[in-house]
């Protein structure tokens, strides 16, 4: 056991100096974080970066920095290295678990081959886009042509999100107009990207919900675009059965009306929502669509975590409600239908009137997407249904969010119930460290959430996320249920 009652000692209580709480702790394997004094040296510069400063700088374009890509991103701060080696890491998308095997095999299979160590078409392999256009003919309710609808896309980078919210938060803590929430995650698709470079000009206006997934604000900005936010709302409304649960957050639809002008060309959904975890139900997204149509708006419905909808709630494909079909590019992704997020490999589907600029803009992004993965991913596709590959990743998703939602309802800690995707976001505005306990630079002047989760991380033996400025961390069911042992029988089992 690694720990007795920290759980009491982090909680609600006043926080305690690091020598009292660290006599209530037992201790752990050798050299894990429970086993040394709590207060770590800081993250020093390193002398390259000191050197740098010496050396002659250029002056940047105005996007890096409207774009927050030169922000210290929460990954640079959260990073493996600088944390525990037996920690948990529920922050990232790093599974404990491989692909399947078949997948695994026909990426080999193409590696020993010639002709799959060549470039591919820039609209991706025949064998993929026809292993996609069998998938998903049946959910869109059309027969895809795979020439024309179909581009398969190359995962690109990380970094950090900021998230302006208009309104005070309507949950626990209260969270004021000029916080910021910021995110990193793991990947954002070049056809999305591209499909920015296709249609924005400078000065369209981009909607998209908050929070949101990390790469849409840089990504909006390098094309020009203007980002314009629409918060979504956390809920007070308590699960059925349960102490600390709470229903998922809410969209207000007026807020809605209001944020669409002349200049308003494009409206980004994401669900399942990375980091909420809502699944938009059918009536949230026909209200959407019904201003889409009105407004004459393009659609960016990004669906990666489709086959993670827990509960048997319905995953709507947004293109398949009346109208859409026409303005909607729906986003997916190999990565996520199969725990591979380093294959950097997904797709957009759409009519070819949008199809057919995102493919002009993306063949001079990446050109094309490596070979190998797109068999894997071919295989993945077609051999995924008879295998009841899906239906089997689904139950052992559950049940990693049944292990964290046993975790915070035997702690008493808010959080927001996941109906899709694999985010848990946790309200950590009870949570207490010693006055005393010393913080590394890269976390000292940022908000209450890096805080716990670099204690968290350092002293629990979990990494989490921190999703915004305030009170909210996020976690990952991307690691087994079954965990370590002196994990496992720990108190709060995190």
């Amino acid at each position: 056991m690694r720990f007795r009652s920290v759980a009491a000692n982090i909680l609600s209580g006043p926080a305690s100096p690091c020598r009292s709480l660290s006599r209530k702790l037992v201790p752990g394997p050798p050299n894990s974080p429970l086993s040394r004094p709590f207060s770590r040296p800081c993250i020093s510069m390193s002398v390259a970066e000191a050197e740098a400063k010496k050396l002659k700088t250029f002056p940047f374009a105005s996007r890096l920095k409207d774009g927050r890509a030169l922000a210290l991103d929460v990954w640079s701060v959260f990073n493996a290295a600088n944390l525990p080696s037996d920690c948990i890491n529920l922050g990232q998308g790093y599974m404990n678990f491989p692909p399947p095997s078949w997948t695994r095999e026909a990426a080999e299979g193409a590696l020993r081959s010639t002709e799959g160590n060549h470039y591919s078409p820039p609209k991706g392999r025949p064998r993929l886009r026809e292993a996609l256009k069998e998938f998903y003919s049946p959910q869109f309710g059309r027969e895809l042509d795979p020439e024309t609808e179909i581009v398969v896309t190359s995962g690109a980078n990380e970094g950090e999100l900021r998230v302006r919210r208009r309104h005070p938060h309507r949950g626990a803590g209260g969270v004021s107009q000029q916080n910021r929430i910021k995110q990193s995650s793991s990947m954002i698709y070049p056809g999305q990207y591209a499909a920015w470079a296709a249609f924005l000009e400078p000065g369209d206006e981009v909607i998209i919900f908050e929070p949101f997934f990390d790469q849409y604000l840089p990504s909006i900005v390098f094309n020009g675009g203007k980002p314009i936010y629409v918060p979504l709302h956390p809920s007070t409304e308590a699960i059925p059965g349960t102490k600390a649960g709470k229903k998922t957050w809410e969209v207000d639809f007026e807020e809605l009306q209001r944020a669409i002008t002349p200049r308003t060309k494009m409206i980004v959904l994401n669900t399942p929502h990375n980091p909420v975890g809502k699944v938009f139900t059918r009536k949230e997204l026909e209200r959407i669509a019904g201003l889409a149509e009105a407004h004459d708006l393009i659609v960016m419905s990004d669906e990666v975590y489709e086959s993670l909808v827990f509960d048997k709630r319905e995953h709507v494909r947004f293109a398949t409600l009346p109208g859409m079909w026409e303005r909607t590019i729906t986003v997916g992704s190999a990565g996520k239908l199969f725990a591979a997020t380093g294959w950097r490999v997904g797709w957009v589907v759409g009519p070819p009137a949008l199809i057919g600029p995102t493919l002009a803009a993306t063949t001079r992004i990446v050109f094309c997407t490596n070979s190998p993965m797109q068999e894997a991913a071919a295989a993945g596709l077609e051999q995924a249904g008879a295998r009841g590959f899906f239906e089997t990743q689904l139950q052992e998703y559950e049940e990693r969010r049944g292990v964290l939602i046993d975790a915070f309802e035997r702690l008493g800690m808010e959080y927001a119930w996941p109906e899709g995707s694999y985010f848990i976001l946790l309200n950590i505005s009870r949570l207490r460290w010693p006055e005393e306990y010393s913080f590394p630079a890269s976390v000292q002047g940022r908000g209450k959430d890096f805080r716990a989760a670099w204690f968290m991380a350092n002293e629990i033996g979990v990494s989490s996320i921190p999703v915004s400025e305030v009170r909210l961390i996020m976690f990952l069911l991307s690691r087994s249920a079954l965990m370590p042992a002196h994990h496992a029988n720990s108190k709060v089992l995190l």
